[in-house]
């Protein structure tokens, strides 16, 4: 199986957070991890709004890049945005949002998606994505 990975879930792998535990379980149970090419720079600027001074940002920078390297990307090029506008409008998603689910949707079933963010389940849902979140995810 393959295991999609959005930024709300990549993010609390680093962090001690609730649900870093279902994440940290979830990447251990797929060998395989994908991500849009945009979720790393969205991780890595999050990871830098909630670092404490600038080297818990390189540590964390630093971890996020090491795990990147085990990732399978998905580009974000015109056809992942064609996606993106249909899904968005569709399921009136955020534009991030609709990008990560673009990606994941170009990805070879049976995919697992894993998100804390509960805009994206109901279009993951439709994509015949096998959603893994919380029971309450973030909105």
């Amino acid at each position: 199986m393959t295991l999609a990975v959005d930024t709300s879930a990549l993010v609390k792998r680093f962090l001690r957070e609730p649900g870093r535990d279902l994440v940290l379980a979830a990447m251990s149970e797929d060998p395989v991890w994908c991500a849009s090419q945009l979720c790393r720079t969205e991780a890595m600027l999050v990871l830098q709004r909630v670092a404490a001074h600038p080297r818990q940002a390189e540590r964390l920078w630093s971890r996020l890049r090491d795990d990147w390297d085990a990732f399978f990307v998905v580009p974000v090029d015109d056809r992942c945005l064609a996606r993106a506008v249909e899904l968005g409008a569709e399921f009136r998603l955020r534009t991030l949002d609709a990008i990560h689910l673009a990606a994941a949707d170009r990805l070879p079933r049976p995919v697992r998606y894993l998100t804390f963010d509960r805009h994206q389940i109901p279009a993951a849902l439709a994509l015949g994505l096998d959603v893994v979140s919380p029971a309450d995810p973030a909105p």
